[in-house]
């Protein structure tokens, strides 16, 4: 396995340890440390890309694997704001619809000896969702820090309600980029679907 492929892996292998530290408030600093997981995972993606491409390595299973791993990272960011009360529940299900869409018609694809790989909008609807969960573990950081007094700014709800807002925001846009993204996905890839017994 190339290093651009152990990247991906790696990714996966992060989300247990990301979702671990997100859901356990009696840790210290939780949302830092998740926050910290999630930022490195998501730059795995961006590393493992500009590695294969850099080095002739892009493999079927890079082409496979990599988008699969951005899915598990996100819908598990989500699931868990979605458990917290840090994200709408319509929105989630409209990100998870789109994204079992694609890896189902990926799947048949697949299994046909045919590799589907990512496309422009798709990795724009995942650095979308990368950074509106980021912000959001951010701002729930800065959110305890205020309540500790560590950051007094940010106990005044005013603040800390605009913050949210912003992050609602952008996971919002994010929404809006996955469902534009499957469309495209889908209208791109027609013909391979329409062609599939």
């Amino acid at each position: 396995m190339n290093t651009p492929n152990k990247l991906t892996v790696l990714r996966v292998v992060l989300v247990p340890f990301f979702v671990l530290f997100l859901m356990l408030p009696q840790v210290p600093h939780h949302f830092l440390l998740a926050g910290l997981i999630f930022g490195a995972a998501s730059y795995t993606d961006h590393l493992d890309g500009m590695l294969a491409r850099k080095n002739g390595q892009v493999t079927s299973f890079g082409k496979f694997m990599d988008p699969l791993a951005d899915k598990i990272l996100v819908i598990s960011a989500l699931v868990c704001f979605v458990s917290l009360g840090l994200a709408p529940v319509w929105m989630v299900l409209l990100i998870i619809a789109r994204e079992f869409m694609v890896t189902s018609i990926r799947l048949v694809a697949a299994s046909s000896g045919i590799v589907l790989a990512a496309n422009g909008w798709g990795k724009a609807k995942t650095v979308t969702q990368m950074v509106a969960i980021i912000f959001i573990l951010v701002v729930q950081y800065l959110a305890e820090l205020g309540e500790l007094g560590i950051v007094p700014l940010l106990a005044e709800s005013a603040m800390l309600d605009a913050y949210l807002l912003a992050g609602n925001i952008l996971l919002l846009a994010a929404t809006a980029a996955s469902v534009i993204s499957g469309v495209v996905y889908l209208k791109q890839n027609w013909s391979v679907i329409s062609e599939m017994k």
